[in-house]
């Protein structure tokens, strides 16, 4: 008996990397650009950024923040104030060093060729992130305790130059949002961090349907130039980890470099502590990863592009124009309920496509609800049903009523269904250890989930583990992270490489 074929192939289970780029193909998100590295998100792909974008937008607002923009090209002294933020990126760079180009003929080939002269006298660094730039304003922006806190995010692209680029996951240019903040004392510093951090989870967990692990980074992984760095970090359905997004104290490493300094309560000049936070269009590879199945993607309804689409089903021609003011009559009354806030986004397909196309197109596009409206659907007055967190074969035909009172409720259950998929995936891979023996040998198979253990090791012998085995720390979970009580009981209090007594517990993972 032949395999059930897929929309998609390879499957996940044949060849996870491929089957990722196909889906991206097959969803039309996005495709690789003649610059080598960079990418070009497509409307449909466009569509989830957006979404994203705004919801967090308004989070951030709600916490106090405002948006401002800071300039694309960095000087590179910049970079040079502090040294070790600099050494973090500096392979990753890329610099301009000319202003202007010339046309010049070549003599052998008759060509013209542009050639860069002007050297700059300051090359620039194109940005991989802003904490220098940035800082330079708030030192200008900040004179007194009274002008604190004060709560910045920008918008943006950055550059870091990747060798081996992966689509939304890893490429030289990409978008997204950095907070950056400075605050009087350093406990404000360190809550507003772990606030953000907060955010961060509540997003991934209530808008993208994908349960993360807080914790904090060991020092081996943190951030150039933090004194804490935290993450919240995603398995997908490979079992490897994703570092969804990052939220760094930076104490008053930048601040002292750039002279964020401010006259403070009792007359003095103190240096400010400051915090900076990002997430990236990461977020979507990590969503594609953690729901889409063999057959196309997956979309957690409120970062969906469009969260429901009907399907006009029109054998014939005598029959087409009332199925079609069916179908449009009902997008209508659909638009006018909202699902968390929003108006729910519906649309009509009336391309001249059969319908068996346009069925396995808004498959593939991860499209959470799908009606199909036919003329016998009009005189009894149902809609035929079918949603993306199910079988693709699997459809219900459905009093119209019943439907608009219960597509909200529908959509919620699709989210809720991804969110248990997603935690039982985890929940599932996540296991104790407590033994050198068992950890090695666990990291012997290619699919190996994430192993949790009392650590007490060094920086040094964390980078030998890490290379040896390909894998790293991903976070020391923090004290609320929605771990088990069966997984934390399932070790002891002994680190299983050093055998030091210790309160400290690691997530080790692989990681893209």
């Amino acid at each position: 008996m032949s395999a059930p074929k897929t929309a998609i192939t390879p499957t996940r289970a044949e060849d996870f990397p491929e089957w990722y780029q196909q889906v991206i193909k097959a969803a039309d998100l996005a495709e690789n650009s003649e610059t080598r590295g960079c990418m070009v998100i497509k409307p449909w792909g466009y569509g989830i950024w957006e979404l994203i974008q705004q919801q967090l937008d308004r989070m951030f607002k709600a916490t106090g923040h405002q948006n401002a923009y800071f300039p694309l090209l960095i000087p590179l002294s910049y970079l040079e104030k502090e040294a070790e933020h600099a050494e973090g990126f500096a392979t990753e760079c890329a610099v301009v060093t000319h202003h202007r180009l010339e046309a010049r003929k070549d003599e052998e080939t008759g060509k013209t060729k542009m050639i860069p002269t002007g050297e700059l006298a300051e090359p620039y660094v194109i940005r991989p992130t802003s904490e220098t730039i940035i800082g330079a304003a708030f030192s200008r922006w900040i004179e007194s305790y009274r002008d604190l806190p004060l709560l910045i995010n920008q918008w943006a692209n950055v550059m870091r130059w990747e060798m081996r680029p992966r689509l939304f996951l890893r490429t030289a240019e990409f978008l997204w949002q950095e907070g950056h903040t400075a605050h009087e004392t350093r406990e404000e510093a360190i809550e507003e961090a772990e606030r953000m951090h907060g955010v961060y989870e509540e997003f991934l967990r209530e808008h993208l349907a994908i349960p993360v692990v807080p914790g904090e980074k060991s020092e081996a992984e943190r951030f150039p130039g933090a004194e804490i760095t935290l993450t919240v970090e995603a398995m997908v359905q490979d079992k490897k980890a994703i570092q969804a997004g990052t939220s760094h104290f930076l104490g008053q490493n930048f601040s002292k470099a750039q002279d964020i300094s401010f006259t403070g309560r009792e007359g003095k000049v103190e240096h400010a502590y400051t915090t900076s936070w990002g997430v990236s269009t990461r977020m979507i590879g990590t969503l594609l990863m953690a729901h889409s199945d063999d057959d196309g993607l997956v979309l957690p309804p409120r970062v969906a592009t469009q969260q429901i689409v009907i399907t006009p089903i029109t054998p014939k021609e005598e029959s087409k124009e009332a199925v079609i003011a069916s179908c449009v009559a009902l997008a209508d009354t659909l638009r006018h309920q909202t699902f968390h806030g929003e108006p729910l986004r519906v649309h009509v397909d009336t391309r001249d496509l059969g319908g068996g196309v346009k069925k396995w197109e808004w498959i593939k596009k991860g499209v959470p609800i799908r009606i199909e409206i036919g003329p016998r659907d009009i005189e009894s007055r149902k809609v035929c049903v079918q949603r993306r967190d199910q079988p693709v074969k699997e459809k219900s035909f459905t009093d119209k009523e019943d439907f608009i009172r219960g597509a909200v409720e529908m959509l919620d259950e699709i989210h809720s269904n991804l969110l248990a998929r997603a935690t039982a995936l985890r929940d599932d891979n996540l296991q104790g250890c407590e033994s050198l023996e068992d950890f090695e040998k666990h990291w012997e198979s290619d699919d190996a989930g994430w192993l949790y253990t009392p650590w007490a090791g060094s920086p040094e012998q964390e980078e030998e583990i890490s290379k040896k085995h390909r894998i790293t720390i991903r976070c020391i979970p923090v004290a609320s992270a929605s771990l088990s009580e069966e997984l934390k009981a399932s070790v002891g209090s002994k680190c299983f490489l050093t055998g030091e007594e210790t309160g400290v517990r690691a997530i080790w993972g692989r990681s893209y």
